[in-house]
C-alpha cells in the first residue's frame, strides 16, 4: 500500500519547534526576505520606492526604518496585512504555521490557546490568513483545449432547528419556512487539478460566473440538475445521474465532491459554523488547502507569508472589532 503524502517525510520541511526555537532576529530576516525578495531582504520604502533606508528601532526593540528620500518611517509589514501588528514576528510566523500544518482547517480558539493570545485577536488573523490564500485564486481560469473539469454545488448556513413535537414541526422545505440565509458553495475543479469556489443565493445563479472561469474547449461534468442546463450552449456537457451511480460512461463530479469533503469536515470538525458574510472566506481556504495538499508545510508557510505581505491592508478586517465598538 502506497504511504500517503503527508505522512512522509519529504511532507515535512519545517516543525513548530523549530519556530519556536528562533530567535526574534532570525524571525525578522526570514519576513524580510519574503517582503523583500528582490533586494535579498533590504528595506524598501513603501512610499516612495526609495532603496536607501537605516534602522530606526523602537524603544521596545521592534523593527523600523526610516526612508532618506522620502524621511517616512515604515516597518516591514506596512501596508500589509500585517500592518500595525501587536505581537512579535516570530508569533505570526508560529500563526501561520499552526494555521498550515492543519489540513481541514484551524478554529479560532485553538489557536488562541496555541499561541496565548486572545480569541478576538486569533479571529482576526485567521480571517487575515484566509484573505491572503484568496488572493492566490483572483482571476483564475481553470480548464482548457482537452481538459475536463467538474462543477457541483452545496449548501451551507441557513439552520432551522424543528420542534420538538412532531405535529408541531413545519416542512422546512418550503421558502416561508427558511431563515433566508442558506447560500450556495459552487465549485469549479479541474480533472486532477485546481479548484475554484464562489458563493451564490442559488445554483443557477453561478451560470455566467462559471462561463468567465472556465476556458473554451473544456468538458463540463456535472449532475442531472437544472441549475447547469444553461451550460451546454458553450461547453460539451456529461451529466450524471447520482440516483442511478455516482460515475458512469466517464462522466462523474467526484473531484468537486472531494472538495466538499474537505469543507464539510472543517465545518463539523473545527468551525462548527460557517455561513454568512464569512462563507466566501471559508470556501477559498479549502480550495487553497485542497490545490496545496502535496506541497510541503515550510513551503506552504512560506506562501502564505509571501502572499500576506503582499496584499494591502484589509478592509474587512483592519480595525475590525474596534470599528464595533466605535459603532
Amino acid at each position: 500500500m502506497a504511504q500517503h503524502f503527508l505522512q512522509s517525510s519529504a511532507a515535512k520541511t519545517l516543525s513548530l519547534a523549530q519556530v519556536f526555537r528562533m530567535t526574534d532576529e532570525k524571525a525578522e530576516e526570514m519576513f524580510r526576505m519574503v517582503r523583500w525578495p528582490e533586494t535579498k531582504g533590504a528595506p524598501v520604502c513603501p512610499s516612495c520606492g526609495g532603496l536607501d533606508a537605516y534602522d530606526c528601532r523602537r524603544p521596545n526593540g521592534a523593527p523600523r526604518f526610516r526612508c532618506r528620500a522620502c524621511v517616512k518611517d515604515f516597518s516591514i509589514t506596512s501596508g500589509t496585512l500585517f500592518a500595525s501588528h501587536k505581537m512579535p514576528l516570530r508569533n505570526y510566523l508560529a500563526a501561520i504555521a499552526i494555521f498550515c500544518n492543519e489540513v481541514k482547517g484551524k478554529s479560532a480558539l485553538a489557536l488562541s490557546r496555541d499561541l496565548g493570545a486572545s480569541y478576538k485577536a486569533c479571529w482576526v488573523l485567521a480571517h487575515k490568513l484566509r484573505e491572503a490564500m484568496a488572493d492566490e485564486l483572483k482571476g483564475r481560469v481553470l480548464g482548457g483545449e482537452g481538459r475536463e473539469a467538474s462543477v457541483d454545488g452545496a449548501y451551507f448556513g441557513g439552520y432551522s432547528k424543528p420542534a420538538n413535537l412532531r405535529e408541531q414541526r413545519k416542512d422546512r422545505r418550503l421558502a416561508q419556512n427558511q431563515t433566508g440565509k442558506r447560500k450556495v458553495v459552487v465549485v469549479i475543479r479541474e480533472r486532477n487539478g485546481d479548484a475554484l469556489p464562489a458563493v451564490f443565493r442559488t445554483e443557477g445563479a453561478a451560470q455566467s460566473w462559471i462561463k468567465s472561469r472556465l476556458a473554451h474547449g473544456t468538458v463540463v461534468n456535472a449532475d442531472e440538475a437544472g441549475s447547469w442546463n444553461g451550460l451546454d450552449d458553450r461547453f460539451e456537457m456529461k451529466r450524471i445521474n447520482h440516483q442511478e451511480a455516482y460515475s458512469l460512461d466517464g462522466a462523474c463530479t467526484n473531484d468537486a465532491e472531494s472538495y466538499f469533503s474537505r469543507l464539510r469536515r472543517a465545518e463539523n470538525g473545527h468551525h462548527h459554523h460557517i455561513a454568512g458574510v464569512y462563507l466566501l472566506r471559508y470556501a477559498q481556504e479549502a480550495s487553497w488547502r485542497e490545490n496545496n495538499r502535496r506541497v510541503t508545510n515550510g513551503e506552504q508557510v512560506e506562501r502564505v507569508a509571501s502572499l500576506a505581505l503582499r496584499c494591502k491592508q484589509s478592509v474587512d478586517f483592519t480595525g475590525y472589532y474596534q470599528r464595533r465598538k466605535a459603532a
